[in-house]
């Protein structure tokens, strides 16, 4: 009975995960409430609560499970692929990201709308991106590659690259077809985290 109950209760918490996404891309973070969230689960505000302490408590969790789409299929992990400094591995490396940005994108855009209004989830979006920064940072400290005071810097602009070209991504498209984009971050990645090695 035990299990059953505790069945009951991961598919009711994952349908509010699941309707909250889907209200927060097509209404936005802001204007869905809580009661919305419940309603379109098909449950309680009180459920919701038995779940969630709150919306951006909810929001913390799919940020959660949007880093665990984006890691979980690194192979090799990101601090490898930097500390290879292979020009093949970056690209690799990149095409599958450009290629989850479908996937993720709901999660992105609801994520960046929640930062926006929620310090908590700020908190968490940048922890998130400074991992990352610290995943190819790694990367560069193993390698030995350029002065230790600039790889830092030089990671943070990689990736800001890439966030920014996935937000214009997501709200626009591509501008410049894939192929050319992913080549020319593939460049702009390998001057950074590879040249002068």
């Amino acid at each position: 009975m035990t299990s059953l109950r505790e069945a009951q209760k991961q598919m009711t918490r994952r349908l509010l995960l699941e309707r909250a996404l889907e209200l927060f891309e097509a209404k936005g973070y802001a204007p869905t409430t809580i009661e919305d969230i419940a309603a379109a689960a098909g449950t309680t505000r009180t459920t919701f609560y038995m779940h969630f302490a709150s919306k951006a408590d909810l929001m913390l969790s799919l940020v959660g499970e949007v880093n665990e789409i984006l890691t979980a299929p690194d192979d090799p992990p990101l601090p490898s692929v930097v500390q290879a400094g292979d020009r093949a591995q970056i690209r690799v490396y990149l095409a599958r990201k450009f290629d989850q940005w479908p996937e993720i994108r709901a999660y992105i855009v609801s994520g960046n709308q929640a930062a926006a209004v929620d310090p908590d989830v700020q908190a968490a979006m940048d922890l998130w991106f400074d991992q990352t920064i610290e995943d190819m940072r790694l990367g560069l400290d193993r390698a030995g590659r350029f002065d230790p005071s600039a790889r830092r810097v030089r990671c943070v602009l990689a990736f800001g690259e890439l966030e920014f070209l996935s937000r214009r991504w997501m709200r626009h498209g591509w501008y410049v077809d894939r192929d050319t984009s992913l080549d020319v971050m593939t460049d702009s990645w390998c001057t950074l985290l590879t040249e002068g090695s």
